[in-house]
């Protein structure tokens, strides 16, 4: 459980990382020059503001007027009429340097990541002197903490300073260094060519974000003084750097403060706590916070063929990704729990979503501006949250869906006349709830245009309760939200002229179609779009039903899910991407939106569809099985929800694939970096969590109702383990397999109720005094009423 190599970064994705939620740090640990990238994760510019556009109500009467006349290019040039302004960006907090007066000619180095203990490691000599470092962030003490170390008393000595690519300066205080600043009032997008793209406001009452940052040290022998240029230590035997950031942040979508006061003395605070404590205090409050979270899983699929027989490791992580890809299957553990590590590390209560960039960026203008991407990207984040023992990871998400269903009612009103509430392609830290595109004046409305954020992301409100069963949540929270969106969906469907209810405009998210006028991305009923309104009325009529309230509400769902537009199986013998047999712009295309209902949704499955299934296998043969790093995440979990465990494999292999820093931007060709983080190229973490929770559906599925093990089981993981990982319905599950045949299982619930369960013939329930349990059984599945506080075994009779 650790990423290993034996020389320093030198690209920003051969760096790793730490975090703590709201702190993040890219750690390339040089032997001269020690560099740590910093994030805070609320650091963005801009602030809120009005992003409807007037002109929507009247535009999008206009292009459904195109779109049923069949004039898809004017729609597509329409469409531009729903537009708003782009969202803002999240920013890099900047950097902590470490200059050592040792040199550089160095032996025996080796960094380390640790994700048992979430801590980077860096060790090598000088001479006769052994140098050790560790660096991990605290969610207890909301700090980062550097540990300097020397074999030999009095050889450390060094200057550390901070510095900011943002507007900031640096003030020296007593055996501290406080680095204020500004954010810009706007950052435009890097693929938007502006000629202003960076703004900031000169007046002191700007109203775009503050921050602070505040470095202390300890150490233990030598000297230590603070001046302008950083912290000068002389001849320390041991040195601990301590790091705390702040910004006046006052919630999402709230302005934030203008007193850079609020931000110093939050940090302040914040340090003064934190050097109350040893370091050994920290270390030790930090590792019991981090292993409560990531000892809840344990897996293990075959020997560690980076280990030769003295247990010495024979190759660096960046070897072993070249080497072994997808057939070392220690590599594809350790890709599953880096997966967790990155969860933990970038999504933690009280905070901010995991963006696309996790909590981690280094530049002024990140791809993408490392928003919140609502037609694939920031949902993916969150896939393996519950199923892999992380739903407190999950509540940041839930947070953000709560602040954008307020927002989104004023731009459901103003944009289309409608109930309920909409969000959009993107979205960013003040909320942002229509479409982007700059007001028509550059985006495309193949990807700027898709009121679809919402209803997905209700998904994982449903989701967040079908894997916990609190039904608190799903009254006070979940519900209120799923039901808002319903309603938005009634008013956004129309009837087409065969009575089905369909969606108009429509896209499947960025990918175009040939059609007879031309290619475009704007018609109507797209599969994702009946899809995802197909799964939300499912959820809200279930969810109703639960809370047994809005009876009335909960049969018109019923029946309008009902006159959606079904599935159409196209002339390849494919699921349709629309509601016409269009040929594709690009049939290798990244997005496989249309098999939405196969996963992560619940549509598609052998029990309610299984004359689709041969259809959506033949989709995913058609789109082959290169794509973008996060594309091939995707159709990990999608071959296993079609139960082929060695195809799914070879995705986990596909995605094992080594790409360099330098490397340009590839739309059909991703994989991983040197650091294993996922390679779209370029750097984006959703391919990260998509591996993750593709791996655990491989091994465990409750989609349909009921649990099955091992449903996707490959050849090549004959033999294996498996322990924590969640069920719907409430049930943690173990599992152990030989020859590819399930030996035993143990079953958790949480709460009293009934549990389904599909298991391999010869298989029997027993209770923890190891007595057979009372079970039905029909149509293959057998029904156990479970007791919480007691483990079921499952085993062979």
């Amino acid at each position: 459980m650790k990423l290993s190599y034996q020389n320093a970064a030198q690209a920003w994705t051969d760096a790793l990382p730490v975090g703590n939620g709201r702190l993040g740090a890219m750690i390339f640990s040089g032997v001269e020059t020690e560099r740590l990238q910093l994030n805070e994760e609320t650091l963005w510019s801009g602030k809120p503001r009005d992003w409807h556009n007037p002109k929507a109500s009247e535009a999008l009467r206009q292009v459904r007027e195109s779109v049923n006349q069949g004039r898809y290019q004017e729609a597509d040039k329409l469409a531009r009429g729903l537009m708003g302004p782009y969202t803002e960006s999240y920013l890099p907090f900047g950097d902590l340097y470490i200059q050592f007066e040792h040199g550089n000619a160095a032996k025996n180095y080796n960094r380390e990541l640790s994700l048992n203990e979430a801590t980077v490691s860096t060790a090598f000599s000088i001479g006769e002197v052994v140098y050790r470092r560790e660096v991990f962030a605290s969610y207890p003490d909301n700090v980062i903490v550097v540990r300097l170390e020397a074999s030999q008393p009095g050889m450390l000595s060094l200057r550390a300073w901070l510095q900011s690519p943002l507007r900031h300066q640096i003030i020296a205080l007593d055996h501290q260094i406080l680095l204020e600043g500004q954010a810009p009032e706007h950052v435009a997008p890097s693929y938007y060519a502006d000629s202003n793209p960076i703004q900031y406001s000169a007046e002191v009452n700007a109203e775009a974000m503050r921050f602070a940052g505040l470095l202390a040290a300890r150490h233990d022998g030598g000297t230590l003084s603070a001046e302008a240029n950083g912290l000068h230590i002389h001849e320390a035997t041991s040195v601990t750097l301590i790091f705390a950031a702040s910004t006046t942040f006052a919630g999402i979508g709230a302005k934030p403060g203008r007193d850079l006061r609020q931000a110093v003395n939050a940090v302040t605070a914040t340090m003064e706590a934190a050097l109350k404590r040893t370091e050994a205090e920290l270390r030790e409050r930090h590792l019991a916070d981090y292993k409560a979270l990531f000892d809840r899983v344990v897996l293990k699929l075959g020997p560690d063929l980076a280990v030769n027989e003295n247990g010495r490791e024979v190759s660096s992580t960046d070897l072993r990704i070249r080497e072994g890809g997808g057939g070392d299957p220690a590599l594809v553990e350790l890709l599953f729990q880096y997966g967790r590590y990155l969860m933990i590390a970038s999504s933690r209560k009280g905070g901010l979503p995991a963006n696309l960039q996790g909590i981690w960026n280094e530049s002024t203008r990140p791809p993408w501006s490392s928003n919140w991407t609502l037609n694939i990207n920031a949902e993916m984040n969150y896939w393996p949250a519950e199923t892999c023992h992380l739903a407190e990871c999950h509540e940041p998400l839930l947070a953000l869906i709560g602040v954008l269903a307020e927002n989104g009612k004023e731009t459901a009103r103003r944009h289309y006349d409608a109930n309920g509430w909409v969000a959009h392609h993107n979205t960013d830290v003040w909320g942002q709830t229509s479409a982007v595109g700059e007001y028509g004046r550059h985006g495309d409305a193949v990807w700027a245009f898709w009121p679809m954020g919402g209803v997905w992301l209700c998904q994982h409100l449903w989701e967040h309760y079908a894997f916990n069963g609190n039904q608190a949540f799903l009254r006070d929270t979940a519900y209120p939200i799923m039901k808002e969106a319903a309603l938005f969906c009634l008013d956004w469907l129309i009837e087409d002229e065969d009575g089905r209810l369909v969606t108009s405009p429509s896209t499947s998210p960025e990918h175009k179609f040939h059609a007879d006028d031309g290619l475009a991305g704007i018609s109507k009923a797209s599969t994702m779009d009946m899809s995802l309104i197909w799964d939300l009325f499912t959820n809200v009529t279930e969810a109703s039903a639960i809370l047994d309230c809005d009876g009335e509400f909960r049969k018109e769902i019923a029946e309008k899910r009902d006159r959606l537009l079904p599935f159409k199986v196209g002339r390849y013998d494919q699921i349709q991407e629309w509601f016409e047999d269009f040929e594709d712009e690009d049939i290798h295309h990244r997005h496989v939106s249309h098999l939405f209902g196969l996963y992560p949704g619940r549509q598609l499955t052998e029990q309610s569809a299984a004359e689709l299934i041969s259809a959506a296998k033949q989709t995913l043969e058609r789109r082959g099985d290169d794509g973008t790093g996060w594309s091939l995440g995707w159709k990990i979990g999608l071959w296993a929800r079609l139960g082929d465990g060695n195809r799914a494999l070879k995705l986990v292999g596909d995605m094992l694939r080594l790409v360099r820093a330098d490397e340009a931007g590839n739309y059909h060709h991703g994989g991983v970096y040197a650091n294993l983080f996922c390679a779209h190229p370029p750097f984006q973490i959703d391919g990260n969590f998509a591996a993750t929770s593709g791996i655990a559906e491989m091994l465990l599925q409750s989609h349909q109702g009921f649990l099955e093990m091992l449903p996707a089981l490959p050849e090549a993981w004959s033999e294996g383990s498996v322990s924590g990982l969640r069920a719907r319905g409430g049930f943690t599950v173990d599992m152990r397999w030989k020859e590819g045949l399930l030996q035993e299982a143990f079953l958790t619930p949480d709460h009293d109720g009934p549990c389904l369960l599909r298991l391999p013939e010869g298989m029997s329930v027993f209770d923890q005094e190891g007595e057979p349990s009372s079970c039905s059984s029909a149509s293959g599945v057998m029904e156990l009423f479970a007791r919480s506080g007691k483990t079921y075994g499952i085993k062979r009779s």
